[in-house]
């Protein structure tokens, strides 16, 4: 190599004038220099569908040749014939060492050789590479990122191939909406110019690759309704809804958008993004379940109206005194869920629920694929090793045979019940339900008939792609639990460490709310959210109708917004003959009931409150009511005239409060991004 190298420099210190001819002939020998490597002239190795083959070292040393054998082209034409050698065989190199066609081949990220040390790449070199295994979230691979190979010995004389890879689809798999979805928006992102460090001199204002982030295709389903309709109070007074513990909305939420995109409108529950957050409602006096707090306030996005916010603050037990805990995990090892943010999290997320068990409860486990099985017979949650262990051992494959998975989940819960103790079922999957009962009716039947044993169901969501949101809402709802969707193993600590009490252990079972408006101080009302929650009106005083269930420490709230008669905000014409029904003269907007079964018990008991204007809105109500708006904004609804993100942002920020945990900002920071992707 050293030899021919001096004599190039030689050739080029007794340069003669350059000619038109030899360029000619010049550029015509890089151009047969180029078709003899790629192949195209060669039949045996032109065959499109073969892996092409070259090498920028090749390419280097075949023009050395050339320009050795012909001093006069050398002398003439030697700069601009190596330039064009050395640009029309670079897009052919990209990959490292040779490896033979049967082997796997590797991806190696530019920017992670660009920050290794070269001595330490050269010992641990599968530290730079990533197989060709599904992409993960977040990472990014392009052609332009790929690293010039090191040169590869060759014999004098001899030229070495390198194989090509063949053309990866390097789409990023990241959650994606419904491709019908009006509100999704596709991400650009942008590679810093440094991700391709291109040979000095060779390119190196080369401008930087843009890269879309494209959904993939998905089977994701949601339980998403049409957003409630605003009432006229004089035709339907009363509203009628079950309340809703559930949070798995809001992750979800925060999931797609974390990956690029705006939800899909369907994956938006207003509620569950309400009651996402803690709040530090007044507690309960005495032995009562709950104390509801109603707050009447200027809506943000709609001067003519006002919003009603009602909060119902669960008692807190103390929990040492607690009665004993049998949990049976029912955990998904089918195939899909094969990815990291599948199986290991959920494995590392329940783990982290060993410290908050007691003496006395106990823990088995039962797994799911093409059949299932119990994997931890009822083991005594002392014995964490026993329990690590069983965890450790699962592993994703298979076909999905829930119906066989819950009926063995309740069987051995049902064993290890015992009067006064709590029995749980929890399930954790993707909720890709493909072998047994997969109609969500189907499963709401079969769940509402074991929930009268008194063991309970609860749904830990995790993954993207084929998330079963509407099957997991069904399981959730009418097994008497509640639905989290788990993404990170923080949200894993907020489920399972920070919460888990109120996950848990119930304070009053069917819970159902209903108001009658005043229609003498309301003219309109439409509810924000609930709507897969909604009831008839007949069902509130029948106990045989199932409803939601609020937790120990639980806090659940509801909005709605509402419209004074003859106000400007009025959305509907009076009826020309309308009843001319007596309204009694008071201040009161509306009458609150609520009704809930205490644990164990048959018959309900009612609450009533009136609802009446006054006060001030605590941080509580203000930021609730953002979120609300957040929700709606999401859904692209109608109601926000031009109120939009930035107020969304600005009322979220005034009322965070001390946001302990820090939900409250992240919950701004979604606002932001959501703003970027919206545009």
């Amino acid at each position: 190599m050293m030899d021919e190298l001096d004599t190039l420099k030689a050739a080029l210190r007794r340069t003669p004038q350059p000619d038109a001819d030899a360029k000619d002939a010049a550029l015509r020998l890089a151009m047969e220099n180029f078709d003899r490597l790629q192949g195209s002239t060669n039949p045996s190795r032109s065959n499109p569908d073969r892996p092409m083959k070259a090498g920028f070292w090749m390419g280097w040393k075949a023009m050395l040749n050339t320009l050795k054998t012909k001093p006069i082209l050398a002398a003439t034409t030697s700069v601009a014939a190596l330039c064009i050698g050395l640009v029309v065989v670079m897009p052919l190199t990209g990959q490292g060492p040779l490896e033979e066609a049967t082997k796997p081949k590797t991806v190696v990220a530019a920017d992670d050789l660009a920050r290794q040390d070269p001595a330490a790449t050269a010992a641990k070199p599968d530290l730079a590479a990533k197989t060709e295994a599904p992409i993960i979230q977040g990472e990014l691979t392009t052609e332009a990122q790929k690293p010039i190979p090191e040169p590869m010995p060759m014999e004098d004389g001899a030229l070495a191939e390198m194989a090509l890879p063949e053309a990866q689809n390097l789409t990023q798999a990241a959650p994606a909406p419904s491709q019908t979805a009006p509100a999704a928006k596709r991400a650009r992102v942008a590679l810093e110019s440094d991700a391709y460090a291109a040979p000095a001199g060779i390119v190196a204002d080369m401008p930087a690759p843009e890269l879309m982030l494209q959904p993939i295709d998905n089977t994701e389903t949601f339980s998403g309704a049409p957003a409630n309709p605003v009432h006229v109070t004089v035709e339907e007074p009363v509203s009628t809804f079950s309340i809703d513990v559930d949070t798995a909305s809001y992750a979800t939420i925060r999931s797609s958008m974390n990956s690029g995109f705006l939800p899909d409108p369907a994956s938006v529950r207003i509620e569950e993004m309400i009651n996402y957050f803690p709040y530090a409602y007044p507690a309960p006096e005495g032995t009562d379940p709950f104390r509801p707090t109603i707050t009447v306030m200027p809506t943000p996005w709609n001067p003519g109206t006002n919003l009603v916010h009602i909060a119902i603050q669960g008692a807190q037990p103390a929990t040492q005194n607690r009665p004993p805990l049998n949990l049976v995990f029912l955990i998904d090892t089918s195939g899909s869920m094969d990815e990291p943010a599948k199986l290991p999290l959920l494995v590392q997320s329940l783990s982290m629920l060993q410290g908050q068990l007691h003496d006395g409860d106990q823990v088995a486990i039962v797994a799911y694929a093409g059949s299932a099985g119990q994997v931890l017979a009822p083991t005594q949650a002392t014995d964490k090793a026993a329990i690590l262990g069983a965890l450790n051992q699962l592993a994703a494959g298979g076909s999905t045979a829930g119906a066989q998975g819950l009926e063995l989940a309740y069987q051995t819960a049902e064993a290890m019940a015992a009067p006064g103790e709590v029995t749980r079922v929890l399930l954790a999957t993707d909720g890709d339900f493909n072998v047994g009962i997969d109609d969500p009716e189907a499963l709401k039947t079969y769940i509402a008939a074991k929930r009268d044993s008194g063991v309970y169901l609860s749904i830990l969501g995790f993954g993207r792609g084929n998330l079963d949101d509407a099957t997991m809402q069904a399981l959730a709802q009418n097994g008497n639990g509640t639905a989290s969707y788990i993404d990170t193993l923080s949200e894993a600590r907020k489920v399972l460490v920070d919460q888990l009490t109120g996950a848990l252990y119930p304070i009053a079972d069917n819970v159902k709310i209903q108001i009658e408006w005043n229609p003498a101080q309301v003219a309109e009302y439409r509810l924000i959210g609930y709507e897969t929650r909604a009831l008839r009106r007949e069902d509130f005083n029948n106990d045989a109708v199932d409803a939601g269930d609020i937790g120990a420490g639980t806090a659940v709230a509801a909005i709605y917004e509402v419209t004074a008669p003859n106000s400007p905000a009025l959305l509907h014409d009076p009826l020309r003959y309308g009843a001319a029904n007596p309204i009694p003269d008071t201040p009161e907007l509306g009458f609150l009931r609520l009704r809930s079964v205490a644990p164990g018990a048959s018959d309900s008991t009612l609450l009533e409150t009136p609802i009446v204007a006054g006060g001030s809105a605590s941080d509580d109500a203000r930021f609730a009511a953002a979120i609300a708006g957040f929700g709606q904004l999401l859904t692209g609804a109608s109601y926000l005239g031009d109120w939009g993100w930035d107020q969304a942002i600005e009322l979220a920020l005034g009322s965070r409060g001390a946001d302990e945990f820090g939900y409250r900002v992240e919950a701004v920071n979604l606002m932001r991004i959501a703003k970027a992707l919206a545009q």
